[in-house]
């Protein structure tokens, strides 16, 4: 973000520099947490219900911000500041007047599920061509896509952007700051109900990105997904997944023990074959998902399958653990039903003893009660022999799996049970939303050893 001086930093937000000297000087990127300023970084003090970042101006500058965004000027700093009525929207001018000024793809993705494996994944295969800058861990909100957009250097040829919404509008502000050059949309689910209703309104707001997109951009859309196989607009349209509506379709597909999933990838005469080092049916949506950027932005098929094979699971996402007593399927980062589905099917794929140890699915507004009863009888029609579930939502999901499911009161009821739940060569699914922390009891599996 070199380019962005000073100057033209107060200039795009309609702020006031104050008690700077040399208003020529560059910006690297923009930061929000003190602790990790670099020389050259413009320190963002945003003010929050628990802390005022405005009390960290002064250690920012000293670790050598070139200079910070504020709301108001501290008493006792001495360093640069750029004051402005509103941190976040002069922080989204400034970026968005950055953004303007590269001539680079920028890949944007969004959907109700899988946008960090997605990411991950268009990442990996895009680097195999091009110095690819993608979103970092879960910065993909009003703060953190402003942020992403601001790491982009000029020596980077490509960005893919992660861009996460819950409400009607919020699109609009992420797309308004990344205008990407390619749209990505992995499925329209079941999540944030609370605030989008119903899934129309999901879809809704979902695709405010296609407003941003120019009219050269390409949409990467899920042709399995009911309401993206459906999206129109002026813009090319590539369709991808496993149906016969698909561009780019997917067959022979494979879920591996060893934690791999394989499948072919067909588009026009081309025959790609993905080989993903992570285990599930997701995967090969992700596959295609990397598949089809790599084909819009002209990498070979050798390319595409380089990328493939070297994606890698990020954090508790999906992440397959052989414990020595039990292979631990590890999804406890977020959930909806949607992706509790994806994750049941995939684990009744496996051979074997399938345990289910499940908790609340949270933002599903009033429908919950029910969401979570069906998805306890969807496991157990798709052959799962025990489902577990605590929380107070989990209550029914144990209800919808009849004889096969179980209940406990928390978490840790959840734990203690542990060794009479499982048995030695189980293939165990842990998932929850994030809230519930049902990470706990995905380290507690791992303790587990042979009696």
């Amino acid at each position: 973000m070199k380019t962005m001086t000073l100057k033209k930093a107060a200039e795009c937000c309609g702020g006031t520099l104050k008690n700077c000297k040399d208003a020529s000087l560059g910006i690297s990127r923009a930061v929000i947490d003190s602790r990790a300023v670099e020389p050259g970084d413009l320190f963002v003090a945003y003010r929050g219900e628990k802390t005022d970042g405005h009390r960290y101006i002064e250690s920012a500058l000293e670790k050598g911000a070139v200079c910070a965004l504020a709301e108001y000027l501290p008493e006792g700093v001495e360093g640069p500041v750029l004051l402005t009525d509103n941190v976040q929207k002069a922080l989204e001018a400034i970026c968005t007047a950055y953004r303007e000024s590269l001539q680079i793809p920028v890949v944007g993705i969004t959907g109700s599920v899988g946008k960090t494996t997605a990411k991950e994944m268009v990442a990996a295969v895009l680097s195999q061509r091009y110095n690819t800058l993608r979103t970092e861990g879960n910065h993909n909100n009003q703060i953190g896509v402003p942020m992403t957009v601001s790491r982009i250097e000029p020596e980077h040829e490509a960005a893919v952007v992660e861009m996460g919404i819950s409400g009607f509008g919020e699109m609009t502000e992420l797309a308004a700051v990344a205008k990407p050059t390619v749209a990505v949309f992995t499925v329209i689910g079941r999540a944030h109900l609370g605030f989008l209703h119903d899934l129309d309104g999901v879809f809704r707001a979902k695709t405010e990105m296609l407003a941003f997109l120019p009219p050269d951009g390409t949409v990467v859309a899920n042709g399995d997904d009911a309401l993206l196989s459906k999206i129109s607009c002026p813009q090319r349209v590539l369709l991808y997944g496993t149906g016969e509506n698909c561009d780019v379709r997917a067959d022979e597909i494979e879920l591996l023990p060893e934690g791999r999933t394989c499948c072919r990838i067909r588009y026009e005469d081309r025959v790609i074959h993905a080989d993903v080092p992570a285990f599930g049916r997701q995967m090969v949506y992700a596959a295609l998902e990397g598949a089809a950027v790599g084909i819009v932005l002209g990498l070979s098929d050798k390319e595409i399958e380089k990328g493939i094979a070297s994606y890698k699971t990020v954090g508790r996402r999906n992440a397959v653990v052989d414990t020595g007593f039990v292979t631990l399927v590890d999804d406890c980062y977020n959930a909806n039903p949607e992706s509790m589905r994806c994750a049941v099917d995939s684990l009744s794929a496996c051979t074997g003893r399938r345990v289910c140890l499940l908790a609340d699915m949270l933002e599903l507004g009033e429908d919950s009660p029910k969401l979570h009863l069906e998805l306890g009888r969807y496991a157990a029609e798709k052959g799962i022999d025990l489902v577990a579930a605590c929380g107070e939502l989990g209550k029914n999901i144990a209800e919808g799996a009849g004889e096969r499911g179980q209940w406990f009161a928390s978490r840790d009821a959840m734990i203690e049970a542990l060794p009479t739940l499982l048995k030695k060569g189980d293939r165990v699914l842990v998932k929850a939303s994030l809230g519930m922390h049902m990470e706990h009891v995905a380290e507690a599996v791992k303790a587990l050893k042979s009696v």
